[in-house]
């Protein structure tokens, strides 16, 4: 019985430590907002980027940039980023809306710390001027 008891705190010993040693996988982002300024309305899709880098000492993946509507497409690096490498996320936003200020956010999701990012573009359309 001693010996069923002694390898079962065993196991549960060797599962503590493996969760113990995950793998350093930081992401750090240049800037976590872009302020278009006044943008003219109909003037087109306008697109900025976000860049990261990875800080950590395993690849990082992207797994997931979701917008919090459907006037922004979001796009990413798709490919693993090696530690000390860089990647980028894309916003394009349409700016056909009625001419108002805009605060939209792009949640980003990763495999490495912070597991979730929250990225936001903002700006105001001025509605075209009419001749």
């Amino acid at each position: 019985m001693k010996r069923v008891i002694l390898f079962a705190s065993l196991l549960f010993a060797c599962g503590v430590a493996a969760q113990a040693q995950q793998a350093d996988t930081t992401v750090t982002f240049t800037k976590l907002v872009h302020d278009y300024g006044d943008i003219a309305q109909n003037s087109g899709p306008q697109t900025c980027e976000f860049e990261f880098i990875n800080t950590g000492t395993e690849p990082v993946i992207i797994t997931n940039v979701a917008a919090s509507c459907g006037c922004t497409v979001p796009g990413w690096t798709k490919e693993p980023v090696a530690p000390g490498g860089k990647g980028e996320i894309k916003a394009t936003y349409n700016n056909t809306a009625s001419a108002t200020p805009f605060n939209k956010s792009l949640t980003v999701t990763t495999n490495g710390s912070p597991q979730t990012i929250v990225l936001h573009i903002k700006g105001r359309v001025v509605a075209a001027e009419s001749k």
